[in-house]
């Protein structure tokens, strides 16, 4: 790691530890504002999959301001139904930036030439498809929002509401809140739900990776179904947390 990288991620940890002494527990529509119209005003996106519950943290956003950087990662292995979702929120929210970014087609050839890393070695699909082209999107961004929340992992229940990783700083303002509350806001608000939903996909990704989730199952576990893999990879970072 070069210097400049190292002081970057630096920055990045003083800056969200700061954060989350100024703003304890706050979440919700309350930490989207503060993040996005005082503390990083114009360097902030939000990285948004558009599935089973985006369309709650994409309301909070656009309630906001409709105009912050929407960042879509389209690996070429999505559900139809996610990229037409996508096309459908975007529209009824008014937002007005939704970036489309795909991984780099010369890559692409070169490591999955015959479209199946994904069964091969679902790492390094993630990297190349996800977390690569992420790398690239946040650019010139100080910070991101996620949607990620406690209650979806083990790995995930301890989640601060700000945290660092990679020189950037993450803010989840979506972390306290259950499948309950996700859904009753969904309903207050008249948010279409992800078509796949209700035809038992719990938690969406690319269509080779992701099954529908038998009664009583656990959140994720219709995500690489049988290979032991949690995260795709953006959410990881090699020294750890960041937090």
């Amino acid at each position: 790691m070069n210097a400049l990288a190292a002081d970057r991620k630096q920055w990045a940890r003083d800056h969200a530890a700061a954060l989350r002494n100024l703003y304890g527990p706050l979440d919700g529509e309350g930490l989207v504002k503060i993040m996005s119209q005082l503390e990083f005003r114009g360097r902030i996106a939000l990285v948004s999959s558009f599935g089973a519950e985006s369309a709650v943290l994409l309301h909070l956003v656009a309630k906001v301001d409709r105009s912050i950087p929407v960042i879509f990662l389209d690996t070429d292995k999505l559900f139809g139904e996610t990229l037409r979702y996508r096309d459908r929120l975007t529209r009824l929210l008014g937002l007005t930036d939704v970036r489309t970014i795909e991984p780099d087609p010369v890559e692409v050839e070169r490591r999955d030439p015959n479209g199946v890393l994904w069964r091969d070695n679902p790492d390094a699909c993630c990297r190349l498809r996800k977390v690569e082209p992420l790398a690239r999107a946040l650019e010139g961004f100080d910070a991101w929002f996620t949607g990620r929340k406690r209650f979806q992992t083990s790995e995930r229940a301890a989640l601060p509401n700000v945290e660092s990783a990679n020189g950037l700083v993450k803010v989840n303002p979506l972390i306290s809140w259950d499948q309950e509350a996700l859904e009753a806001y969904r309903v207050a608000y008249n948010l279409p739900p992800h078509p796949l939903v209700e035809d038992g996909y719990v938690s969406i990704g690319c269509m080779p990776c992701t099954d529908r989730v038998a009664d009583g199952g656990e959140y994720r576990d219709g995500r690489w179904a049988g290979t032991g893999k949690r995260e795709c990879g953006i959410h990881l970072e090699a020294e750890g947390s960041g937090i």
